[in-house]
């Protein structure tokens, strides 16, 4: 990896990624691409749509781009308010990648997610290999869009890798319409003002996973050689499994005056669909794989450095 495009750089696991890999030496040009401006980087940025192909392919020839994190996603909430853009996005955008990683000999990460899994997925320990059936638009893109990558690979020897996310918890950028946001807003709420009402109910329980460790996925899968990595569709990933009731638990031994209340919406019902605890045991053999925050460590660094940014002391 040495010259490095990262689509979506403006959402919550690009603008992260993009900061981590201008820290690495070795690489030679780091592009951010989104079809907004940053808000911040240092990282030369482009204005690209990845549904314009033709914006892509002169973004890759400008800078001589060996390597794509393609993150540019609709995610399962705003993919069910508007499920036409989130297939367009989503499933033509991954296509113009995939062509033109064919094009130009590119290895590509792209993010799958647990939102592939559905009603009939076994709930605890889900395997890699299992009943996918995915019950929301952005669910049914990943899952087309692992089957289209394994394709690309096998039809054409395109080097491309995958995990599929578990709900991502961070402490800099707040989610752009998930499912799992309440992990992260539940936060929020507990160091702007001591509450936080949660749009699902208290035992419900999803895998997590906090942004170091899933920078830090992304970028390890793609440095391991291509023998280590031998799925072509995309990793189970895991790290904590907390229910809504657990994590307001380790909130209040830090914040014993926080309350959580709970008004389950239409949200409630994606979160069901989902397991509740991954086998992620293929990524720890294969590229050895292996996270470094449990749910406490979280808690701490959660609320310390969203404590700064509020100017409250802890």
């Amino acid at each position: 990896m040495k010259n490095i495009l990262v689509t979506g750089a403006n959402g919550q696991i690009g603008s992260e990624l993009v900061d981590k890999l201008e820290t690495m030496s070795g690489l030679e040009n780091i592009v951010a691409s989104d079809v907004n401006p940053p808000a911040k980087f240092s990282a030369a940025f482009e204005n690209v749509d990845v549904t314009n192909k033709e914006q892509l392919q002169k973004t890759i020839e400008k800078y001589g781009i060996d390597t794509i994190f393609h993150l540019a996603s609709i995610l399962s909430v705003k993919g069910e308010e508007n499920s036409d853009q989130a297939w367009n996005i989503n499933m033509n955008g991954l296509k113009n990648v995939l062509d033109l990683a064919r094009e130009f000999n590119i290895k590509i990460f792209w993010p799958s997610s647990i939102a592939v899994f559905g009603p009939n997925t076994p709930k605890n320990n889900t395997p890699q290999d299992t009943i996918l059936d995915p019950y929301t638009m952005y669910g049914i893109t990943k899952l087309s869009g692992e089957f289209l990558c394994h394709y690309y690979f096998i039809k054409f020897g395109i080097d491309v890798r995958s995990v599929r996310y578990p709900g991502i918890i961070s402490n800099k950028t707040k989610p752009g319409g998930g499912t799992t946001d309440y992990a992260v807003d539940i936060f929020y709420g507990a160091v702007s003002k001591n509450e936080y009402t949660c749009f699902v109910g208290p035992k419900t329980r999803l895998p997590m996973m906090y942004m170091p460790d899933a920078i830090r996925a992304a970028i390890e899968i793609m440095k391991v050689d291509e023998s280590k990595v031998p799925i072509h569709t995309s990793y189970n990933l895991a790290a904590i499994s907390p229910s809504v009731e657990e994590i307001a638990f380790e909130i209040q031994k830090k914040i014993p005056d926080f309350n959580c209340y709970y008004d389950p919406d239409f949200r409630q019902r994606i979160a069901d669909s989902w397991p509740q605890v991954i086998d992620d045991s293929r990524a720890r053999t294969d590229w050895n794989w292996k996270h470094d925050y449990d749910l406490p460590s979280i808690v701490d660094d959660m609320l310390e450095k969203l404590a700064q940014k509020y100017h409250r002391i802890r």
